[in-house]
Formats: structure tokens, sequence, C-alpha cells
């Protein structure tokens, strides 16, 4: 690939920089070279990296040149610096959020490629049930085009809430434990619950949940598989059960297992531990 002219003089004088830099990128590391960095003229990285001193640059306590951005998402950012070509994963589920750092980094082109459009990279079914203003009132042709456009696009354009809605399962599962005196109930002390977590399909717990939905663990799950590593962002039962509750879901089974476990040698205090799992269906 052919270097731009300044970057060209920028490569002929004495530069602050190792030909290798390492960067830790909101806690990931990654290590590049340097022409990789101001291979995008103006944008972010290219103002960081072209200066005569490094002096003002963050830098972790390792050395590292730090930017407190996504870690992960960073990944494409640099993928894209490379050769200014966008790959992602079938299915990717954080389009809008790469969009978001692709600004942040001052990457016109690559904001232009992540603009959402009704297209086979980037369909509606990947982004969830959203109606569109201009076509929220169903008109002849919109009707004859709902079956060529399929069943997410057909949501969109009707607007309907209750259309889109499908049947499955979601199960809710959380550990739990307390300390229990020998004398009474009285004297038990709690624990509150550390992580409540999610099991089903994708599209279905995103629906529910939305930004309460924890998807680090499992970040790149297409909308129609199933997972069982989502986690929600709070910790009370009931929140989640409302949530399920407004979304058309009840509950037809749980169980729960649980052990037993002395505190201490010398007392006949007990620690229970416990997990607990709560099957919601929606027909």
């Amino acid at each position: 690939m052919a270097l731009p002219d300044n970057l060209s003089g920028i490569l002929g004088e004495e530069q602050p920089f190792p030909e290798i830099v390492e960067l830790n990128v909101g806690g990931q590391v990654y290590i590049t070279r340097y022409t990789t960095l101001i291979s995008v003229p103006d944008s972010l990285l290219w103002e960081m990296f072209s200066q005569k001193s490094a002096k003002g640059l963050a830098r972790d306590n390792k050395g590292r040149f730090f930017v407190d951005r996504d870690g992960f998402l960073f990944r494409y950012i640099l993928d894209y610096m490379r050769d200014q070509q966008l790959v992602l994963p079938d299915h990717f589920p954080e389009r809008g959020r790469l969009q978001r750092e692709a600004e942040f980094f001052n990457l016109p082109e690559l904001v232009k490629l992540l603009t959402p459009r009704l297209s086979k990279q980037n369909s509606l079914g990947d982004e969830g049930c959203q109606s569109d203003p201009e076509e929220s009132s169903p008109n002849t042709d919109s009707t004859r085009n709902l079956a060529t456009l399929g069943a997410a696009a057909a949501c969109a354009v009707l607007g309907g809430a209750g259309d889109g809605k499908r049947s499955g399962f979601i199960t809710i599962g959380y550990r739990g434990s307390y300390t229990l005196g020998r004398d009474s109930q009285t004297d038990a002390k709690f624990r509150r619950v550390a992580r409540i977590m999610v099991c089903g399909k994708t599209s279905l717990a995103k629906e529910v949940f939305g930004d309460t939905l924890n998807e680090s663990r499992d970040p790149d799950r297409p909308p129609e598989r199933y997972t069982s590593r989502y986690y929600l962002k709070f910790t009370f039962l009931e929140q989640a059960f409302d949530k399920l509750a407004d979304a058309g879901f009840h509950m037809v089974a749980c169980n729960s297992t649980g052990t037993c476990a002395f505190a201490h040698e010398q007392t006949d205090d007990k620690i229970w531990t416990s997990y607990t799992e709560y099957v919601f269906y929606r027909e």
C-alpha cells in the first residue's frame, strides 16, 4: 500500500516512537507497527503518534501507551487501519457500539461502512424489531413487499409491538449463600446475590433485558443461537421477574439445590449455599 506524502515525510524524520508499539486499550494489550497507527491521516491515532514527542501521551504502569476505550472493539479498529477494509463476524451484535468507537477515533470512512442499512450484511433481525417513522403506516406497496423483506422487516414496517414476539424459554439462575446460627433462624446472615445468569435464545434474551443484559462473556453469539453465558447487570431477582412479566413470559418451573458446611470448626454455625433456577415460557 502506497504511503501518503505527509506520512513519508514523517518517516523520513527521527521519531520518538519505536517501530513496534505496545498499546493498552481498556485493559487489553495490542502490539502493532508504528506505520499502522499513522496509516489514516487526521485520525485520532495519527494525531497521537505523529507528534514529535511522546511525553503528552498517557501510559500504564508498564510503559505501554494507554487509551481509555473499549478494548474488545479496538481489534476491529486496528484491523481496519491495517488495510482500510472492514471484516466482521457473522451476526456481529456490537455494530452500533463499533460505529461509536469509529467516530471517537475519527475514522469517517469506517463510520460510513458501519451505518445501519437494510442488507444481508446488516439485517433488521440482528438489531431487533424497530419501527421506521417514515414507514409506520402500512400502505399497498409496503404490504406487497412484506414477503420479500422477511419477518423482521415486516415488524419494522407495521410497527406492531406484539406481532414480532415469538415463543420460547428463558431460564434465570443464581447462586446464594447464608450463615445460620445454632440457636434460631433469626441469626441468619444473608449474602446478596452475586450474579443472575440468563440461559436461552440470544434474540429473546436481548428483547427482554435490553441494555441490562451483559454479553461480555459471549459477544459474538448469533441471534438464533442459544447461550448460557449471559448475565444481568443488576442483582435483584424481582427486577428480572418484572421484565419477564412485562414481555409476556410466565414461570412454568423452578428447582433448587443446596449444600451445608460448618463455618467454623469450633462452632455450630453453618454456611448454606444454593443454586436456584426459574424457567419462564412465552407462548
